[in-house]
């Protein structure tokens, strides 16, 4: 069975940051692009972040360029997405993706 699971989310003021983690499990997603969306209530789900199989090809939401960062580690089969001067518009739920899977998804709430 094929598993993302993110972890990471949480409660911080706004100029804060945080760092997600996905864990993939069940198959191998190292020569996959992997990817972050976010939904904020009662708004559609939306791009964060990609970072393609070897990290060569990043690309980001104009609302988060400068702010946010990918990476991934293929030998845990991991991808991370670090956020700083984090605002309370960031506030969603942020899922993992690569082609068809997603994960459950993390909460980030951003207080101001």
């Amino acid at each position: 069975q094929v598993q993302l699971v993110e972890s990471g989310g949480g409660l911080v003021q706004a100029g804060g940051s945080l760092r997600l983690s996905c864990t993939a499990s069940g198959r191998s997603f190292s020569t996959e692009t992997m990817g972050w969306f976010r939904q904020a209530p009662g708004k559609e789900r939306e791009f964060v972040a990609r970072i393609t199989w070897n990290g060569g090809v990043k690309s980001f939401a104009d609302s988060v360029k400068g702010r946010f960062t990918i990476s991934r580690d293929n030998a845990k089969n991991a991808v991370y997405l670090q956020m700083n001067n984090l605002k309370p518009e960031d506030t969603a739920i942020y899922f993992c993706n690569s082609r068809l899977y997603w994960g459950q998804g993390t909460q980030v709430t951003v207080s101001s």
